[in-house]
């Protein structure tokens, strides 16, 4: 079974500005369930287990789309690591929600669930992740994190998990001046990804896009040239 992996570079659940995109993994959660209904599971770790996060991803994954959807905290007290291992195990689509990326990072880590998720997603269980959810499994990523932890005005390119090769920079909208000027300093190449945006990986090589209104890119920069190709 292939082994499928969606970055979505930004967007609004609540608003679903996403939905043509949420289709889409709904609909492989559904291949992949076969007859039986698709479970799809949230983590809300990069927003600091925001349960507010949570309902409105069910609102979309289960009135939109009538998949069975759940949640796995990892930052509230007592939380038995063997339910949340139990919950990955039932999972046809595993969803990591935005928020600060070096939290999502050290949890996962620290807890041990990364390596749970990355096992599921090598069994063929669909892994998704929005903004932080899905820059985190690059090997480089341009976040916001310093911004949002120390009120800098800066964006940083930090180390990922490292399961998809290459840099990656969402939200890239509203991040597209200074993320081709940091590309320009240290060149090579990127992946760029809007809002309402998607790219997807088929056994850790790039495959398509998704739209529900974004745009995704490839980037390569060397001298003073930098050559953006819609992908």
């Amino acid at each position: 079974m292939d082994r499928i992996f969606v970055a979505i570079g930004g967007g609004e659940l609540r608003s679903k500005t996403t939905l043509e995109i949420d289709r889409v993994l709904a609909g492989i959660a559904k291949e992949r369930a076969g007859g039986r209904r698709a479970n799809a599971l949230f983590f809300p770790t990069a927003s600091h287990d925001s349960l507010p996060y949570f309902n409105t991803f069910r609102k979309t994954y289960t009135s939109e789309f009538w998949l069975k959807a759940d949640v796995a905290l990892l930052t509230k007290k007592n939380i038995p690591l063997e339910k949340i291992e139990e919950k990955i195990a039932a999972a046809d689509l595993i969803y990591l929600g935005g928020g600060d990326t070096l939290h999502l990072i050290e949890t996962l880590k620290k807890t041990g669930v990364d390596k749970m998720i990355l096992e599921a997603y090598r069994r063929g269980v669909v892994l998704c992740g929005l903004s932080a959810g899905g820059i985190c499994w690059f090997e480089k990523m341009y976040s916001d994190t310093d911004i949002i932890r120390y009120g800098s005005q800066n964006y940083s390119i930090y180390v990922g998990m490292g399961m998809i090769e290459g840099l990656v920079c969402p939200h890239y909208n509203s991040r597209k001046e200074d993320f081709d000027k940091a590309l320009m300093d240290i060149g090579g190449g990127a992946y760029a990804v809007e809002d309402n945006a998607a790219i997807v990986f088929v056994n850790e090589k790039y495959s398509r896009s998704l739209s529900a209104g974004g745009k995704s890119y490839r980037l390569e920069a060397g001298g003073d040239t930098l050559i953006k190709t819609e992908i």
